[in-house]
């Protein structure tokens, strides 16, 4: 017997698709122009990287029945706007903790950017161990009709973050979310690890920003021979972080 192909989505809900995809472009592209003035106009760049992703139809349509709503009864798509918040996600993986909450202070204080709701399982992690914050944030998106809210999830979290985050993900996809106990506690000793890192690394960071410049005639009578121009410049940036860093946060 031969399975009919799923009806082809209507018009209203191909609609709805392509807002939080314009709405998850709206913000990536927000992001990779902060990213881009934080290498070129900054000494310290503190977004490790973008991605986004959006839900496919099946899988929305997926959750849409879990959660009990019938997209007839309600065309305008309002009540899945409430009630279905990762239909469009966005991921930036920071070097540090404090780029976390850095990043995000920059774009929660965009005027066209509303702060939906902020979870912060960085503080407050979830019992598996996972870290992140997530913030759903509103954007306009600007159709031939005039102006659209969307909504969209971002997520920001430290490479360590990111990584074990990963790896739980492929485990649980592995195992068809059926995890051994062992494998359980094994990824909260890992989160524990990961958060642990996370910790010193930010007091290293802190103690480079923390260094006061190096004298001009330190550096002017060490050997041309030794060291060499690249770690000259590195000398030179390490010894200005300092001033740009407070500026940059007193903005």
């Amino acid at each position: 017997m031969t399975a009919h192909p799923p009806p082809l989505p209507d018009e209203n809900f191909r609609r709805f698709m392509l807002e939080h995809r314009f709405g998850m472009d709206e913000v990536v592209t927000k992001l990779n122009i902060l990213r881009d003035e934080f290498t070129h106009l900054h000494d310290y760049n503190p977004i490790e990287s973008v991605s986004s992703r959006l839900k496919s139809p099946e899988s929305l349509l997926e959750k849409i029945e879990r959660k009990g709503l019938v997209l007839e009864e309600h065309p305008s798509f309002d009540e899945v706007r409430e009630r279905v918040v990762d239909i469009a996600g966005v991921r930036v993986v920071c070097s540090f903790t404090s780029d976390v909450y850095r990043v995000f202070d920059v774009l929660a204080h965009q005027p066209d950017v509303r702060i939906v709701e902020v979870r912060d399982y960085i503080i407050d992690p979830k019992p598996n161990g996972y870290r992140s914050l997530h913030a759903l944030v509103e954007v306009p998106v600007f159709l031939s009709e005039g102006p659209r809210p969307v909504r969209v999830e971002v997520q920001f979290r430290t490479i360590a973050m990111d990584f074990w985050a990963s790896l739980e993900h492929k485990i649980y996809y592995k195992y068809r979310r059926d995890v051994p106990a062992e494998l359980l506690a094994g990824l909260r000793d890992a989160a524990a690890t990961a958060y642990a890192l996370d910790s010193d690394m930010e007091r290293l960071h802190e103690e480079v920003r923390g260094l006061d410049p190096l004298p001009v005639e330190v550096i002017d009578g060490m050997p041309s021979e030794s060291p060499d121009a690249a770690l000259m410049a590195a000398l030179r940036r390490i010894g200005a972080q300092p001033d740009s860093a407070s500026s940059s946060t007193d903005s």
